[in-house]
């Protein structure tokens, strides 16, 4: 009886939270400027691409770096699929683009969902292969087909316009599009980790010779977590793409991957919530540091500019919670209703003593 009240309360605050998510979302969209209401919204793509790497590195346990090359091809796919005959004219006067995709314009939900399945196979088709190492040749091997991947993109200039990229893509990442996805991303990786499969995955994190003897496929199980988390870096690639109305190969080497790599490690590898949280409090710090970039005068130290400081105070910090605490902010926890409860009790019995 006591378990069951216990369900119908947290169901209650879920319901309760949600209304005031979406009307916050709301209000965001309405009283934000227009700088605050960007990286608002940049805030909602880095959580649902921090959460495709998150099911990888976190909860299958493979290091992966080549998630960049997965982002661009959801892009460009999205781009493609989405951009006005007259607007493909334009970008591409160097050289025609190819007649099959000259005159093809779909809504942006069939394009999005084009843009996860293509980088879906292309994740399939790489891992096929790579998830046969371990490790750092893994790693090393992702970043290499992720290197691939943009240079096939800067070459093929009847498709994607080679190294000029493509601009003036349709604004259909909006505010409401942007955290409607975050929503469905986080109920995904959630259900998914709470399935039989993501079970299985975090059994192969933990131990793969037990997970294997246990009788678990742990091939096709990482091809699987390969597989998923390859269409929602797609997905996110796409919204990355129509957000910045602008797209090109540089955008999508490793210092992407990078970002998203230490939204994971910060907020805990293996947490849903660590990865939200970490991506919201990391893109606010990216653009509040942004002045590092610039010109300092701090009375004793004097500089003309130093490019690319902040983001050495990033790897500082990442370097600091790899030695100090390599669980990250949240470790493998999760935000829950009775967590927040014992929270609040244990902070009532310290106020009565």
């Amino acid at each position: 009886m006591k378990k069951y009240k216990s369900i119908k309360t947290s169901l209650k605050l879920n319901i309760a939270a949600f209304v005031v998510f979406c009307a916050f979302i709301m209000l965001a969209n309405k009283i934000f400027g227009p700088f605050a209401l960007r990286i608002f919204n940049l805030s909602g793509i880095y959580i649902i691409l921090a959460l495709s790497l998150n099911l990888l590195n976190g909860f299958t346990g493979l290091f992966s770096l080549g998630h960049s090359g997965f982002m661009a091809i959801g892009a460009y796919v999205s781009a493609l699929l989405t951009m006005p005959p007259s607007q493909k004219a334009m970008n591409f006067f160097l050289k025609p683009i190819v007649p099959f995709l000259a005159n093809v314009e779909i809504p942006f939900i069939p394009a999005l969902v084009a843009a996860g399945s293509v980088a879906a196979l292309v994740g399939f088709l790489i891992g096929m292969p790579v998830l046969r190492l371990h490790d750092d040749y893994l790693a090393i091997a992702t970043l290499g087909f992720s290197e691939i991947i943009r240079v096939v993109l800067t070459n093929l200039q009847s498709v994607t316009n080679g190294a000029l990229g493509l601009k003036g893509l349709p604004k259909f990442a909006t505010t409401y599009m942007i955290w409607g996805l975050v929503v469905l991303t986080i109920l995904f990786i959630g259900a998914l980790i709470r399935s039989a499969y993501g079970r299985k995955f975090m059994a192969i994190r933990d131990n793969e010779i037990a997970a294997q003897s246990m009788g678990i496929d742990i091939a096709k199980m990482k091809i699987v977590s390969f597989t998923i988390s390859s269409f929602i870096a797609g997905v996110g690639g796409a919204l990355l793409g129509h957000f910045m109305n602008t797209i090109d190969p540089k955008m999508f080497t490793f210092n992407l991957t990078y970002n998203i790599l230490l939204i994971v490690v910060l907020g805990g590898n293996g947490s849903i919530t660590g990865s939200c949280i970490a991506a919201v409090a990391v893109t606010i710090a990216m653009e509040a540091l942004r002045f590092l970039d610039g010109p300092l005068n701090l009375l004793v130290i004097q500089t003309r500019g130093l490019p690319g400081l902040r983001m050495v105070v990033f790897s500082i910090l990442l370097l600091i919670v790899v030695i100090y605490r390599q669980q990250g902010l949240m470790g493998k926890k999760e935000f829950s209703w009775a967590a927040l409860s014992a929270i609040k009790q244990q902070f009532v019995r310290k106020g009565g003593r």
